[in-house]
């Protein structure tokens, strides 16, 4: 086992914070392992990256499952014994359940693609181009029960461009905000205990 600290990073897609994340352990800027990529989505573009990369993953698809307590249950067996530093949510497109959030209380944490208070849920692009915005971006926060709810521990922004439309200014948060900002922030929570 490595003596690094251990992140489990719970995906729902193409996993490109999680690129992020694993690109920024090998270049040394997050000092961490990956230990395990989780899916709910076996079809997830993300698992392929992280097999090629030589991390361990697995699948727990929540239709076979009937409920969401059941769900999150076999989640917490697979991810426990594992003792991560954090659960890191990169594009993990599942509500959480009040259990599995106060097991991993002060160790889980999401992005996202809005400056929080901000759209929380989905279709935030389009609804600060909708609501005439001049900026937009992306926050990095602790996970509560209250959906995108929990303490900002760091937000990104970008300038909405004229012409920009939701997938452009998707885009743009992610690449010049999203995978620079993701690493950055779990590095500083596992080297300063005060921000956790």
């Amino acid at each position: 086992m490595s003596a690094l600290p251990r992140l489990v990073v719970l995906i729902s897609g193409r996993g490109r914070n999680l690129q992020a994340i694993v690109d920024a352990t090998r270049s040394g800027r997050l000092r961490a392992e990956v230990a395990l990529v989780l899916s709910n989505r076996s079809d997830a573009a993300g698992l392929d990256y992280a097999r090629a990369a030589g991390i361990p993953t697995q699948v727990i698809r929540h239709q076979d499952h009937a409920d969401r307590a059941s769900f999150d249950a076999q989640m917490l067996a697979v991810i426990e014994p594992l003792q991560p530093a954090l659960v890191v949510l990169a594009g993990f497109m599942r509500i959480l359940t009040l259990p599995f959030i106060r097991a991993l209380q002060g160790r889980l944490v999401n992005i996202h693609p809005s400056l929080l208070p901000l759209y929380p849920g989905l279709n935030t692009h389009a609804r600060a181009l909708q609501a005439g915005d001049a900026e937009h971006g992306a926050s990095v926060h602790w996970v509560t029960e209250e959906l995108d709810g929990g303490p900002v521990i760091a937000q990104g922004r970008v300038r909405i461009e004229p012409g920009d439309t939701p997938e452009t200014l998707g885009q743009r948060v992610l690449e010049q905000v999203e995978v620079r900002l993701y690493p950055e922030v779990l590095q500083q929570l596992l080297t300063e205990p005060a921000a956790r």
